[in-house]
């Protein structure tokens, strides 16, 4: 008769919460109980468990054996509660002595042969247990470079269970972290690639640098794809902060890149324009797992065929492009991922994607119903929009200058981000892209314009082109422009500037 308690973490979104292993070997009927709000994989441990128990050389103690996982009314999900109770239950059967375990947190599920094998969501469990007593970390050899990215913590690594109760009571057994690959700065797919469109590069420009949502329209064969795909090299690398929070998202998903480390370069998601509900938003059965927009936080989410995606799925963009969040609800509990996305869409002139007005077949009905979608909330929360026409002759042959790279655009851009971050930081605001500032701040002073400057904008809003929200993203691009440009403030012609791509070519 024995009883035993271990720490692990469980995953709740991108958050992670302690939870408490008991485990008690008690006289009685043998059977297992398993207590805590488990979900069906979690409820399965039972039989993981116990082979990985007698295949690693341990008893299975034949007894009434009851397993509880405080806090009871915390949803637990998934394997990684596996190698927790494993422990729990050596030392409640008088296996292991408790000193051994005490001040570690073990994650990783176990197969039926013993070994450990990795999970999702390491890095943000391990995030949740720095911030706690807990002293050490144990995983699997697949967890174990994303494990290190945790400081202030000790991470180990074990093949198997044998060799992790060797390892804790002294002896070979433990994997040490292994070194980390130096960081490569990557500017591809590079932007002179991209012939013409000089229009199009300078709103990729101007999004890059004040992190504003972006339309392209026009036919196939234009370079709409292309300029996105070269978006993300023009932001400026992640912070130490954003990259652990991108990080923390995309080892939840299973995209965790074991060379890569951190992810530092903005990340780029374009779900395909059947995409359901759950894969853009995220969501879906059980725990909810992020979607494209949360994969996307801190980086580019590109839309392609914009009126090809499903009228639901694109009105339920428009409440997490203004907070930078998304909540989704379940009975047992609030899941929020974050998605801090810079928008990019890109669309055809009608249905058929004639290159030329004179070669549309489309019916009038069908047109207007393409184009619908191409207008209302949505359309208004997009800053740039941008009519692309086809590439001549001369821009395709090397007959214009030299087009910049994307090292270049890059330099500019950051010095941009670096100079708004600057002064939006002098004022109290915080260290934010242009974007990311009130309308009501920029309309008082000091940082009020004055009527010479803004008059276009102040004319269109007037005359019913541009609705307030439109006026103060004109304002917000006028910033941009002048940051670009090396300006302390906006002039007459960045205004008039961000006024003609926010209205001049709008579908």
């Amino acid at each position: 008769m024995g009883y035993a308690r271990i720490t692990a973490v469980g995953l709740v979104g991108v958050m992670g919460h302690l939870v408490t292993v008991e485990a008690h070997v008690d006289r009685g009927q043998a059977r297992v109980v398993l207590s805590g709000l488990p979900d069906a994989v979690l409820g399965q441990a039972r039989d993981r468990v116990r082979s990985a128990l007698v295949n690693s050389g341990f008893q299975w103690p034949d007894q009434r054996i009851a397993i509880n996982l405080l806090p009871a009314s915390l949803p637990k999900h998934g394997s990684s509660f596996d190698l927790a109770i494993a422990l729990a239950l050596l030392v409640a059967s008088g296996q292991l002595p408790p000193p051994l375990i005490e001040g570690l947190v073990p994650v990783g599920e176990l197969g039926l042969d013993g070994k450990i094998r990795p999970v999702r969501g390491v890095l943000p469990s391990l995030m949740a247990a720095r911030d706690s007593p807990m002293r050490a970390a144990v995983v699997a050899p697949g967890n174990l470079r994303e494990a290190a990215l945790v400081s202030g913590l000790a991470v180990h690594g074990a093949v198997g269970l044998r060799e992790l109760v060797a390892g804790l009571a002294g002896g070979a057994g433990l994997l040490a972290v292994p070194e980390p690959d130096p960081e490569i700065e990557d500017f591809t797919p590079d932007l002179a690639d991209v012939v013409g469109q000089d229009q199009a590069k300078r709103a990729l420009e101007i999004a890059a640098a004040g992190s504003h949502n972006l339309m392209l329209l026009g036919p196939p064969g234009v370079g709409k794809t292309m300029l996105a795909e070269r978006l993300p090299p023009l932001l400026p690398r992640l912070d130490d902060s954003a990259a652990m929070e991108v990080t923390a998202i995309h080892s939840i998903a299973g995209r965790f890149e074991q060379r890569a480390g951190l992810v530092r370069r903005a990340p780029f998601q374009a779900p395909h324009h059947s995409a359901s509900m759950p894969a853009l938003i995220g969501g879906g059965s059980g725990m909810p797992r992020p979607g494209a927009l949360s994969l996307a936080h801190r980086g580019v989410l590109f839309l392609d065929e914009l009126p090809e995606f499903r009228r639901d799925v694109i009105d339920a963009l428009r409440q997490p492009l203004e907070s930078g969040e998304i909540n989704i609800n379940r009975s047992a509990a609030v899941v929020r991922f974050p998605a801090r996305v810079l928008l990019m869409l890109a669309a055809n002139p009608c249905p058929c994607a004639a290159a030329k007005p004179n070669d549309c077949e489309c019916t009038a009905v069908a047109r207007g119903r393409y184009r619908s979608k191409l207008r209302g909330p949505l359309m208004d929360r997009v800053d740039l929009q941008v009519r692309l026409a086809p590439v001549g002759r001369s821009a395709l042959f090397g007959d214009e200058p030299t087009q910049e790279d994307s090292r270049t655009v890059a330099g500019r851009v950051l010095r941009a981000r670096e100079a708004a971050a600057a002064r939006w930081s002098r004022a109290g605001y915080g260290r934010l892209p242009n974007s990311e500032i009130s309308g009501a701040r920029l309309r008082k002073d000091p940082w009020r314009l004055p009527r010479s400057v803004v008059g276009v904008a102040d004319w269109m809003l007037d005359s019913g082109r541009l609705s307030a929200r439109g006026y103060d993203r004109v304002i917000r691009i006028g910033w941009s422009i002048a940051d670009l440009a090396g300006r302390e403030r906006p002039e007459e012609g960045d205004i008039a500037e961000a006024t003609e791509l926010r209205l001049g070519n709008a579908v």
